[in-house]
């Protein structure tokens, strides 16, 4: 066991510390966001590939106090003599405490061997899988046929692109700027292997292959569509590249599971994540989106992964696209707000930034993906660092 005085630290929107108890209580502020209902007698299995931060909890959480029952994977960092485990580490810890019904596995999701204890676990202790969200963000993945190491990165395709980019100095908030040159068709197609639909599609497979699949079978993955102030860099860029393979695997998983099994890709609404931190000119972007919509118009990832399982279970009809995407995020595209974001993003200064967006807010929500900045913490008090993976769990 290990006490310590913690601080926080790091680099930029990278913090490499993460505050035990400040992130648990992040766990039970989301439980808390989330309505009940009562479990039916036949309570539906899930499947989560990448449930320990951001909207992979939000959906976990959701679903069980849904009543689901299932199984979680992630890729947690476990505690080292010089920095605490990571702040998911914590997280899934509390979750375990909350949820009881789920089991949660720290493993590589890309690799072979999860997907085989994935199916195995699945056998002895659930039976089939009535849903599958899969919910990944991963700067790299090693090909499990291959060996090959790929890596993903965040760049323009049509040219070289300068993102406006909000920063934080010893002066306060600041507007910078980041010039990106455009990738290489290599680098596009590594982005592609990592954060496209090709691992996704080897988890149905194997549960297929398993016969794991429910006869009303349904498996969603989440993306992000974003507005065109991002575009260039985000649904223009690498990442979108990856988004379009997610989507175009969703399409032929549909049509090869047949009628009464269905896959989709969903469209979230944005969030401060710990992805979506590393890509430029989204943190000022969603600094100024919450300045116009507020807390109350901000939808939170608890609110729309609840939207989300009100839509897969039927309880509320899908809200579909043209090219049957799931949309969750009207909330963000509305053009009403999108002007107004256009209007504070064509206008905000160096010198204006700390009216013009909600900076507070968001540094906030930064710190408390790590579990700082979490209102009830005292964060003058030594905490024990040293918190087992879950029982009877791995």
């Amino acid at each position: 066991m290990s006490q310590r005085h913690l601080t926080p630290g790091g680099r930029g929107f990278l913090m490499v510390n993460a505050h035990p108890t400040g992130a648990a209580t992040t766990v039970d502020q989301l439980w808390e966001q989330i309505p009940g209902r009562a479990p039916a007698a036949q309570r539906p299995v899930v499947l989560v590939i990448g449930f320990s931060a951001g909207y992979g909890l939000a959906a976990t959480l959701a679903a069980v106090r849904r009543g689901a029952v299932g199984v979680g994977v992630a890729f947690e960092a476990p505690e080292t003599e010089r920095r605490t485990a990571s702040a998911g580490w914590y997280r899934t810890a509390r979750a375990a405490e909350l949820t009881g019904v789920f089991t949660f596995l720290n493993t590589d999701a890309f690799a072979d061997s999860a997907k085989a204890e994935v199916v195995k676990l699945l056998a002895e202790r659930y039976g089939k899988v009535d849903h599958l969200i899969y919910s990944i963000a991963a700067p790299r993945r090693t090909d499990p046929e291959t060996g090959q190491v790929y890596h993903s990165v965040i760049q323009p395709l049509d040219g070289a692109y300068t993102a406006k980019t909000l920063e934080f100095g010893t002066d306060g908030p600041a507007i910078g700027s980041s010039t990106l040159q455009p990738a290489t068709a290599p680098e596009r197609e590594e982005t592609v292997k990592v954060m496209g639909g090709e691992d996704w599609q080897r988890w149905v497979d194997a549960l297929d292959q398993a016969h794991l699949l429910a006869e009303d079978f349904t498996t969603a993955a989440l993306t992000y569509v974003g507005s065109d102030l991002t575009a260039a860099i985000y649904r223009a860029g690498t990442i979108g590249a990856a988004k379009e393979h997610l989507e175009a695997t969703a399409r032929q998983l549909d049509e090869r599971l047949g009628s009464k099994r269905r896959a989709y890709t969903v469209v979230a609404g944005a969030a401060v994540t710990q992805a979506s931190t590393a890509i430029p000119s989204i943190a000022l972007y969603t600094s100024l989106l919450h300045k116009v919509l507020g807390d109350d118009g901000f939808q939170s990832t608890a609110q729309q992964m609840t939207a989300l399982w009100q839509q897969l279970d039927g309880e509320q009809e899908l809200v579909l696209d043209e090219t049957g995407r799931i949309r969750l995020d009207g909330w963000e595209l509305d053009p009403a707000v999108q002007d107004q974001v256009r209007a504070l993003w064509d206008a905000v200064t160096t010198e204006n930034v700390a009216d013009s967006a909600d900076t507070v807010w968001f540094r906030r929500q930064v710190g408390q993906l790590y579990g700082w900045d979490v209102p009830g913490v005292d964060y003058a008090v030594p905490v024990e660092t040293t918190v087992p993976w879950p029982t009877g769990q791995r």
